[in-house]
């Protein structure tokens, strides 16, 4: 089968592999879609930061080279001995997460920071390829209402709704997300189902015209430097309740935890390729409370699919292009490279 593998900085390969087989307790799954994820672009160009290279992973076993592709999509092609709680034929989405169910982490419901954690395309085979082969208790069904592309942004909508759950936000709340992509315009629609008031922060028009589309309720261009004085005049001169940033670029978790009011809670989505310096005493004296969130935890992917199907969470407009995996490359990974791209999520179609 036709596979993109990581080798290495910079160094991606269309390859063609073995079908996997399935072991006990696992399903083979024909993928349908797979998104192309920032994290994705950021391995290969800066990595190996989260990709698996040099140990094998505790629980799977997996190194480098690896197979890419953690936004996946797809239908149930063969099951394992043992497999009970998924059929051949049905439709779903890979919880690409695998925790080990045993650490001191896991035992008190905090697996999304499993030190053992194995993810699908970063630390086991990815969904950028034909099929996939994934434990069994990690698949959630789809219902007929989510169709197989709006499947596939199942997984950034379980990142968005994971800060959601993680900053606390009550209903009244005033919300800024800090960066609408993909992920940013996810939360900003999770956000506003808690009730919580929304504003899109961005330094792209055309991020903030589909954030309006979407139903926020204020959004600031951060491009003229004026975010600082336009979130306070927003807010009565006090600042946000919460900011939740998901940009991942160098300064903006600085300025996300300066945009936050005193006694505010800074939520940090992005994953960051660079290591800003930043005065600590904004922290504490102002007795801001930062709060890292990534993977997901217990229920939210089912959440993620439930919101999508109930039309809670919208992801029909976050679909920018839809290319065949033979091109992933040069249509795919390329064009999330220019500096001037429009695009939010690039689906691959093996």
């Amino acid at each position: 089968m036709l596979a993109l593998r990581y080798h290495g900085n910079k160094d991606i390969r269309l390859e063609d592999i073995p079908v996997p087989e399935p072991g006990e307790g696992e399903v083979r799954v024909r993928v349908t879609y797979t998104g192309i994820c920032a994290t994705d672009i950021e391995e290969w160009q800066h990595g190996p930061l989260w990709v698996q290279h040099g140990s094998p992973n505790p629980l799977t076993g997996r190194e480098t080279p690896l197979t890419l592709g953690h936004e996946i999509t797809g239908h149930v092609e063969k099951v394992g001995a043992g497999v009970t709680n998924v059929l051949v034929g049905q439709r779903v989405v890979i919880n690409n997460v695998l925790t080990c169910g045993a650490c001191f982490w896991c035992q008190r419901g905090q697996q999304a920071v499993c030190p053992n954690m194995a993810v699908a395309g970063l630390s086991a085979d990815g969904g950028l390829a034909e099929f996939i082969v994934w434990p069994a208790t990690n698949i959630v069904p789809l219902a007929e209402s989510v169709s197989d592309e709006e499947a596939a942004l199942v997984e950034p909508c379980t990142a968005a709704i994971r800060a959601v759950r993680n900053s606390g936000v009550k209903a009244g709340d005033t919300v800024a997300v800090v960066g609408a992509g993909t992920v940013g315009l996810l939360a900003v629609q999770a956000f506003r189902a808690t009730g919580a008031r929304v504003i899109a922060v961005d330094i792209r028009e055309q991020s903030l015209e589909t954030a309006r589309s979407l139903g926020v309720d204020h959004t600031v261009n951060s491009s003229n430097g004026n975010a600082a004085e336009e979130l306070l005049e927003l807010t009565d001169g006090i600042g946000p309740d919460i900011v939740a940033e998901t940009a991942g670029a160098a300064q903006t978790p600085i300025e996300a935890i300066d945009w936050t009011r005193r006694g505010g809670t800074t939520v940090l989505v992005g994953i960051y390729s660079a290591t800003p310096q930043m005065n600590f005493n904004n922290i504490v004296g102002f007795e801001r409370r930062v709060v890292g969130s990534v993977a997901a935890g217990p229920g939210d992917m089912a959440a993620a699919a439930w919101m999508i199907g109930s039309g809670r969470i919208k992801v029909n407009d976050l679909i920018s292009a839809k290319i065949p995996l033979e091109r992933a490359i040069e249509d795919g990974f390329n064009t999330m490279l220019e500096p001037d791209k429009n695009v939010f999520r690039i689906l691959i179609k093996p």
